[in-house]
């Protein structure tokens, strides 16, 4: 009954973190007409990284792109990047490393989704290029995270 009780204990505290971490506005509101999000410089292009399961809230990997830490997969959060149009390679670390390769042109805005995988002893975050359809109501009820 003891190991009922820790792995209860520990489920509630990474719930805990990962909500206290995911405080930011929601996707839903930043994009409104009154609020908008932060205008986008047309010669340059957007990458948006978002996290929409809370299971496995502890395992939160950095990040990259081309080698440069822009955030962590945080559970229920998103936050983006801008960047000059070019080919970009997307990577998270736990166990193994996974990439994503994309090509971002001026103006252009893509999405890329977080998901988690089965690991051997983490799970592991896996970077997913998204239609931007579906990528915008999965992230309706995510946060902003500060990268």
């Amino acid at each position: 009954m003891k190991a009922w009780g820790r792995i209860v204990a520990l489920s509630v505290f990474a719930l805990l973190l990962a909500s206290c971490a995911t405080t930011g506005q929601k996707f839903a509101d930043s994009q409104s007409a009154a609020q908008g999000p932060a205008k986008l410089d047309p010669a340059l292009g957007r990458i948006y990284f978002y996290r929409t399961m809370l299971l496995g809230a502890a395992v939160q990997p950095e990040v990259k792109v081309n080698g440069e830490v822009v955030g962590r997969a945080v559970p229920n959060g998103y936050f983006y990047v801008d960047r000059k149009p070019g080919t970009y390679v997307v990577s998270t670390n736990t166990e193994v490393e996974r990439t994503l390769s994309l090509t971002l042109e001026p103006g252009q805005i893509r999405y890329v989704k977080l998901n988690l995988g089965m690991g051997f002893f983490v799970g592991h975050v896996y970077p997913e290029l998204i239609d931007p359809a579906v990528a915008e109501k999965e992230m309706a009820d995510t946060r902003a995270v500060t990268p």
